[in-house]
């Protein structure tokens, strides 16, 4: 029960109240259990098959789920006859343990790619972590290399890649040559020529720690420039742009087009790289698995392919925006052989961050993104690498790797259709406080549900508005036609309307639309961290037609 209060000294109470199954889960019911009021473990095995596309599916996982739906909600001994009435097969289908929209095999945060900005510290005789022109404070270097030996293979057994941004002495360089060795040992993968003609699969390099940056360079004193603008990232939402709103060109970038060729948007792109001299760190140079070019004249020069040589380039957000429009085809055939790593542009004070689906779109394997810029941005990222069971790395569609010399590709026809109904929603009670959405009634809950991926894909549409309800029932029914599912990420939303001021954010989610499985599902919602909240979830329908 809650109560809320209203003028004066009236109060108003409000019973929460369990939503009944929808009519499409009793249909389903009465369907699978032959009309009867219970539904036994060969019959939930016949709607796992036909409903929910699980093919290999046998008897015995549908006695299983049957047990554990059985024990969660009445104690039931184990080795009795078993069967489902229709509350128990609801609660199965809405819980997001044991009927998830994908396969959550090792979930975490998906990062198998670490940055670090090297500084000397301030006696100039040590190293600190610093995400420059961003407002963080400096962390010891050897306190970031435990943490990531502590932590690198908990959810995933697949390489770690740390590419050092690095502004040290030749002294100090040679220092982080011995703090690497002494931290990771014989988990650190060092190539055994200076150049790799081809890089080694991920299967090969589980357990191994790579490291990735420019040879060593002298090092010049930081001379801080005066941007070439000042930028405030202010947003009407403050869960950040709509994807089709975060191109760099709509933020009002002002470059001339030389900038494109010559990657000077950033003082931390390869073009001001001064010349190496390799020489003075050789220990240094040995760790370097994945070598970092440098750019020193146009780009397209920059992206020819080496036959005997892997190597990375990196552009910022704004680069790699001008370089689609001249060099699309270049990038992609790039990224075939090479490693081509984004960043977000320096004017990102408030560590926000950019559009990852231009670098997917264009084979870029590393998108250097801000964890602790939270927003839809890095919900995209997070959902991204929800794929493959969370392990890290996702594999590139066919179409990026198949790209020939003939230009760009025409524009693609739909491959197929997602189908996604919105059933009902719960568990934001038990989550939130009751006064959290609204002091004085129960929430106003809608849903927005959607495709981020390229652009003739994106596009974001939402439920009716559920007046006073903790367990809105909205049943209705959307239907996305995809281009490249390969790269279709599904949007979920769910928000609190507020007449009179900014609509409250009630959990999200992005989930990879290759993965989802079909069905009827139950998807948990995190909160604007990426956090997986405790109770709340949708229920909701996938469909390829």
């Amino acid at each position: 029960m809650g109560t809320y209060r209203m003028c004066g000294c009236f109060t108003r109470k409000f019973k929460i109240i369990e939503a009944a199954p929808p009519p499409d889960v009793i249909a389903a019911f009465e369907k699978y259990a032959e009309g009867g009021p219970q539904m036994t473990a060969e019959l939930l095995h016949r709607f796992l098959v036909d409903v929910q596309g699980q093919g290999g599916a046998k008897v015995s996982d549908a006695e299983e789920i049957l047990l554990q739906v059985l024990q969660k909600r009445h104690h039931m001994a184990k080795f009795r006859k078993h069967a489902l009435t229709l509350d128990d097969f609801h609660h199965y289908l809405f819980s997001s343990d044991l009927n998830p929209p994908i396969d959550n095999k090792a979930l975490k945060r998906g990062v198998r790619v670490v940055e670090l900005d090297l500084w000397p510290n301030s006696t100039k005789d040590d190293v600190d972590v610093l995400h420059g022109r961003t407002l963080t404070a400096p962390v010891e270097l050897i306190k970031c290399l435990k943490s990531i030996k502590e932590h690198a293979f908990s959810a995933s057994e697949y390489p770690v890649v740390i590419t050092l941004e690095d502004h040290l002495t030749p002294k100090l360089q040679a220092k982080v040559a011995q703090m690497v060795t002494q931290t990771f040992g014989k988990m650190l993968f060092r190539p055994e020529s200076e150049c790799l003609k081809e890089f080694p699969a991920p299967e090969d390099l589980k357990y191994r720690i790579l490291i990735s940056t420019k040879p060593p360079k002298e090092y010049l004193e930081a001379q801080t420039k005066k941007d070439k603008e000042k930028e405030k990232d202010s947003d009407d939402d403050v869960w950040g742009k709509e994807p089709t709103e975060l191109t760099a060109e709509q933020e009002d970038e002002k470059t001339d087009s030389d900038a494109s060729d010559n990657n000077q948007d950033d003082e931390d792109s390869d073009a001001f790289e001064p010349e190496i001299d390799s020489s003075r760190a050789p220990g240094y140079k040995s760790h370097i698995a994945i070598p970092g070019g440098k750019i020193t004249g146009r780009l397209k020069e920059a992206l020819k392919v080496e036959p005997d040589k892997v190597r990375r380039i990196s552009l910022s957000e704004q680069a790699l925006e001008k370089a689609t429009v001249s060099y699309g085809t270049d990038l992609v055939r790039f990224t075939q052989k090479n490693f081509l790593r984004i960043y977000p542009k320096g004017t990102r004070f408030n560590s926000s961050n950019y559009k990852p689906q231009i670098g997917w779109m264009h084979g870029a394997q590393m998108i250097a993104f801000n964890m602790q810029g939270y927003g839809r941005s890095l919900w995209l990222m997070q959902g991204m690498f929800r794929a493959n069971g969370g392990c890290g790395y996702v594999k590139k569609p066919d179409f990026l790797m198949n790209v020939g010399a003939n230009g760009e590709r025409a524009k693609l026809p739909v491959k197929k259709r997602l189908r996604v109904k919105v059933y009902m929603g719960d568990g934001w009670h038990l989550d939130f406080k009751h006064t959290h959405f609204d002091t004085y009634s129960p929430p106003d809950f809608y849903t927005k549900v959607g495709i981020a991926g390229v652009p003739d894909d994106e596009i974001m549409k939402k439920t009716k508005i559920k007046e006073d309800n903790w367990t809105p029932v909205w049943d209705e029914e959307f239907t996305f036609p995809l281009t490249v599912p390969e790269l279709a990420l599904l949007r979920v939303e769910v928000h609190e309307y507020d007449m009179s001021e900014k609509d409250d954010f009630a959990g999200q989610t992005c989930l990879p639309v290759s993965e989802l499985k079909q069905g009827i599902r139950a998807v948990p919602l995190f909160d604007h961290k990426g956090e997986k909240l405790n109770s709340t979830r949708l229920l909701m329908r996938f469909d390829f037609v």
